[in-house]
């Protein structure tokens, strides 16, 4: 599934050239790549410029840019929600769905409601908006569904995904980014028979619903087509499987367990492999058949090989996945044999191995963008002879704390040459443009 919203802009040579949105997690292709021209080789003396800079509350989800608006999600609260609070406390406060203008930053609209938080670490929502044709789209921490008329704020449909597929929130939250397909809205919902749910985007009504988990986990539904088909691949704790889908048919399921329910990345699938990897050292190469929906294990839970990601989406190329594991480090791997070509902490500025550690990927031209936990930006080549940083430059303080240090844990958005980044305080925009 591609969702591509271009608009023209005239540089000062006066050639058109032209400029994606970003519309959902993961960008027009929802791929990680941005395919913009003209931007920045280096930084400037002094960092990019911020265009501008907003005050929000606090949240993991990252933004969303389309048709002229910055849409993000917050949760403000009295409570002291900067913990990395595993004993699930409850939080009482209001999460909010704001709209901005993307030149200013201005608030166009902004929605709320209240919220009763009982997740681990509570800072706010986790997912990004999904925006199209009108509408957008957005899932909060504790399971609360909408979908926004885009441009005024006016609320088209919403749900209560604990309360209607009769399940309870996870540790983590509800943390799988929606994913939107034709006139369906694919959702992890829960529940019994609910792992999976699929919404007419436009009514809310349900069209089908799939699968059961002993656990919801957090990893975001994600289309792809092998096999001769379209497949909708669904991971979650006790399997991976591949459904129709416009019907929630089950193509096929491979058992898979996860340390503690934790499956949070999306599957990467590359020249008819699919990678799934979660915490701890539990990863899976799986070959799918080119003439029929099937799928046979290459290998799993290899020791010391692989990558095991916790917050941060790999990254597949040319045979080779590029991604942070939980210890922390950065890996290069072999995706047909899970061996680890190499490993460095130097994005993360540290000299050893840090828990969790947090630099999110995205490729854009023949180099990679990596946002890092830190608050810095920094421009890199990533290839299998190792890792080339080119520049850095912060650009946002950390907000929220993890494992005994301060860090940002958002994921950017990358549109119109700027990037779009938040912590818990504000959200700011940075220009990237060449020729500052």
């Amino acid at each position: 599934m591609r969702i591509v919203c271009l608009s023209v802009l005239l540089v000062a040579s006066g050639s058109a050239v032209l400029a994606d949105d970003w519309p959902q997690w993961m960008g027009p292709g929802r791929d990680n790549v941005w395919s913009e021209d003209g931007i920045l080789e280096e930084f400037p003396a002094g960092g990019p410029q911020i265009v501008w800079r907003t005050p929000i509350a606090g949240g993991y989800a990252g933004p969303a840019v389309a048709g002229g608006r910055v849409y993000v999600t917050d949760y403000v609260t009295e409570d002291n929600v900067k913990i990395d609070n595993f004993d699930r406390e409850e939080f009482t406060g209001i999460e909010r769905v704001l709209c901005l203008d993307q030149s200013t930053g201005e608030i166009d609209w902004q929605h709320e409601y209240p919220v009763r938080y009982t997740m681990s670490y509570p800072a706010g929502p986790r997912c990004t908006p999904n925006v199209s044709n009108g509408h957008v789209y957005t899932l909060g921490g504790e399971g609360h569904l909408h979908c926004f008329n885009a441009e005024t704020g006016a609320v088209v449909w919403s749900k209560n995904l604990p309360q209607d597929y009769d399940t309870k929130t996870a540790m983590w939250g509800y943390a799988s980014h929606p994913l939107i397909d034709g006139d369906k809205l694919i959702c992890v919902a829960g529940g019994a028979g609910s792992h999976a749910v699929a919404f007419d985007k436009n009514s809310g009504e349900e069209i089908w619903r799939a699968l059961s988990a002993q656990g919801q986990g957090y990893s975001p539904p994600t289309i792809i087509e092998a096999g001769g088909v379209r497949q909708l691949i669904l991971l979650r704790p006790g399997a991976i499987s591949a459904v129709n889908p416009d019907t929630g048919e089950e193509y096929w399921s491979v058992p898979y367990e996860a340390s503690s329910g934790s499956v949070i990345m999306s599957p990467v699938f590359s020249d008819g492999l699919l990678y799934a990897g979660g915490f701890s050292n539990k990863n899976l190469l799986l070959s799918l058949s080119a003439d029929h929906p099937s799928a046979a294990v290459e290998w799993r839970d290899l020791k010391k090989k692989g990558i095991s990601p916790v917050n941060v989406q790999p990254f597949a190329e040319e045979g080779t996945l590029y991604g942070f594991d939980q210890n922390g480090s950065l890996y290069a791997v072999n995706l047909a044999t899970g061996d680890r070509l190499w490993e460095t902490n130097e994005p993360l500025r540290s000299q050893r191995r840090v828990r969790s550690g947090t630099a999110f990927i995205v490729r854009q031209a023949d180099r990679f963008w990596l946002f890092t936990e830190r608050g810095e930006l920094i421009i890199a080549r990533l290839s299998t002879g190792g890792y080339q940083e080119l520049d850095s430059a912060q650009v946002i303080e950390t907000s929220n704390a993890a494992f005994g240090r301060d860090v940002v844990w958002s994921v950017p958005a990358y549109a119109n040459r700027r990037a779009y980044i938040r912590n818990d305080e504000e959200i700011i925009c940075v220009n990237l443009a060449a020729g500052q």
